[in-house]
């Protein structure tokens, strides 16, 4: 059985053997270079003949994002030996923890602001994500953000990871919220693999209600307000396609007690054990009516995607975020 993956695969190994090459040319270059070489060619001549990405002892598919992590791997997690078994649980768990540091305080209010947030991982480390920064300059607002990185597992969680830095970069910089994607754009284009990329909404709330706000091809915020549910349009690519890719944002009033709402598609694509998506139109159900908090707004939406789920295991990370303008 041949290992399907994105053809652009073998190239991007090519580019790697390349860099590796000039790095081994270097007159203290480490000797440990070598076998490394070794080993992407090795994987280069699999990938020639059909057998990349198939287990050597068990001759299946080696599971996808396993593959993503480490592409020169020959063995499928099944067959790691016990050494490399206790390495990848400990690289997890690691992982799992530098990921939860990441993370905002789960209950912020700021100015005229709240914002309650859930991230739930499916597994050990999650793709999502998930920040809010309070400017320290009252005039900067708050910065909101939730989006969803390509693929699964650790790679997906060091590519979140690596969102998180650029943002709050950037954010220091001072730069509009367009500015700002079209930035994180170029650099998550010049720094990740072609294959990967990652959708993404971005917000920005001032004073008297000014919510500026940018989507880069993640699904669309949900507008609370008044017991009515008005979904926010996409603007933009996601992060990653292309280098050049224009951002533009709009500006909506919240009033007071009025929400928006963000979320990845863990949400919407949950489903239940027949099939059935959740979806937007499920979402914007359960989000009208006047709620007390942000939390409610939260509490009620996992609510009724358990309900809907009716016991089926989740397929994808989730996460949520409400910002609230105080009544």
């Amino acid at each position: 059985m041949e290992f399907r993956l994105d053809p652009r695969t073998r190239e991007q190994l090519a580019r790697r053997r390349m860099r590796l090459v000039e790095a081994l040319e270097a007159p203290a270059a480490p000797r440990e270079l070598d076998d490394l070489l070794r080993r992407v060619d090795d994987a280069l001549a699999r990938f020639d003949r059909g057998a990349y990405g198939i287990c050597e002892l068990c001759a299946e598919p080696v599971e996808e994002a396993w593959i993503r992590v480490d592409p020169l791997t020959r063995f499928c997690l099944d067959h790691l030996d016990a050494a490399a078994q206790r390495a990848l649980e400990r690289d997890l768990s690691l992982a799992a923890e530098v990921q939860r540091t990441l993370l905002p305080r789960t209950d912020l209010r700021a100015g005229e602001w709240e914002i309650h947030y859930r991230y739930d991982a499916v597994g050990p480390v999650s793709g999502d994500y998930c920040d809010v920064v309070v400017s320290a300059d009252p005039a900067g607002g708050i910065l909101v953000a939730v989006g969803d990185v390509s693929g699964k597992g650790v790679a997906a969680s060091l590519l979140s990871a690596h969102l998180n830095a650029l943002f709050r970069g950037l954010d220091d910089v001072g730069l509009a919220v367009p500015e700002m994607l079209r930035r994180a754009n170029r650099l998550f284009c010049e720094s990740t693999l072609e294959s990967q990329y990652a959708t993404l909404v971005v917000g920005r709330a001032c004073g008297g209600g000014a919510i500026e706000l940018c989507n880069a091809g993640q699904g669309p915020p949900m507008l609370v307000r008044g017991g009515r549910v008005e979904p926010l349009r996409s603007h933009g690519l996601p992060l990653g396609m292309f280098c050049d890719a224009p951002y533009a944002s709009e500006t909506v009033h919240a009033g007071p007690g009025d929400a928006i709402v963000m979320y990845t598609d863990g949400i919407t694509e949950s489903r239940d054990p027949e099939g059935e998506e959740f979806g937007a139109r499920r979402l914007a159900e359960t989000l009208a009516g006047v709620r007390p908090s942000a939390r409610a707004y939260a509490d009620a939406c996992l609510q009724a995607l358990d309900r809907h789920r009716a016991g089926a295991p989740p397929i994808d990370d989730r996460t949520l975020l409400v910002l609230r303008r105080l009544a």
